[in-house]
């Protein structure tokens, strides 16, 4: 059997792509978005999610990119102007922090904690947790996010590592803006066993992987067909981005912009529902995952 959460990021960043998600659900097209609580359109976002039933909504917890919701998380922090409070915004910089355990575990447990109990304060019950830019891939950074949802009853969390297999390689070949960010993300399954580890020492829920990390921003009707005819069997979440690629979205600082519109209509298509009914894929939600 396959079963298959797709879960929509960033729920909360602009209207247009909070719209975008109340599309995908109506239209049975998603079943779990993760909200960012320290979005400009969080309000938005939690009226949307009690509207929608049907539709589970984890914590996209911000680690990077972003502003604090927790007192002076110093180690997670950029050098900003006096007076200004915001994380790095340099993914590469964050993860050799992180690799180097420059970053205060308590920092990340408190601005963790911070961001869930947001949610659950708007009336939200949290399936589970992921990342902005899959931070907690890296073993540091993990630990504390995880003992963070626990402390908020909050027991699942995205494996946001990708199974070799899931793009075929003619793929890849045939389209070089994949190489780079396929080698990428390749080179990060190291942290994937350390994860397994974790995890199960925790004793959280998560799935056997996620797809769609290859190919973000590039995710069209071709390459989610592709993925979706090559899923083994087990349980897996696609990660997507959709959204209305209006003037809001260009200015949220999101490279993430004419993508999310493709990204909407492919999710939506008659050709994903066939597929999906082909291959007999059972979607489902974090809210169905069990405790290891």
């Amino acid at each position: 059997m396959i079963r298959l959460i797709i879960n929509v990021d960033d729920f909360g960043l602009t209207s247009g792509v909070n719209r975008a998600i109340a599309e995908c659900s109506r239209a049975g097209a998603i079943t779990s978005a993760t909200l960012m609580a320290n979005s400009r359109c969080f309000d938005e976002a939690v009226k949307i999610g009690q509207d929608l039933p049907r539709l589970k909504v984890g914590c996209h917890v911000v680690l990077i990119d972003g502003e604090p919701l927790s007192d002076s998380p110093i180690s997670l922090l950029e050098n900003s102007p006096k007076g200004t409070a915001r994380f790095r915004s340099d993914l590469k910089a964050f993860a050799l922090a992180a690799l180097r355990k420059k970053i205060s575990q308590e920092d990340i447990r408190r601005e963790t904690e911070a961001q869930v109990r947001k949610i659950q304060a708007a009336g939200i019950a949290p399936t589970h947790v992921d990342t902005h830019k899959h931070t907690h891939m890296f073993p540091h950074v993990l630990r504390a996010v995880l003992r963070a949802a626990k402390a908020c009853g909050v027991r699942a969390v995205r494996n946001p590592f990708e199974p070799s297999g899931s793009l075929k390689k003619a793929i890849v070949a045939g389209s070089p803006s994949l190489w780079v960010r396929s080698a990428e993300v390749a080179a990060l399954r190291r942290f994937a066993g350390p994860f397994r580890k974790i995890v199960r020492e925790e004793g959280m829920a998560t799935t056997d992987g996620t797809i769609g990390v290859t190919v973000t921003g590039s995710l069209d009707q071709k390459l989610l067909s592709s993925m979706i005819h090559s899923l083994p069997e087990g349980t897996w979440e696609l990660v997507c981005h959709p959204g209305h690629a209006d003037a809001d979205l260009r200015a949220a600082g999101t490279r993430l912009v004419e993508s999310r519109q493709v990204e909407l209509q492919t999710l939506t298509s008659e050709e994903t529902k066939r597929a999906l009914s082909d291959r007999g894929i059972r979607l489902i939600s974090y809210a169905d995952l069990k405790e290891i």
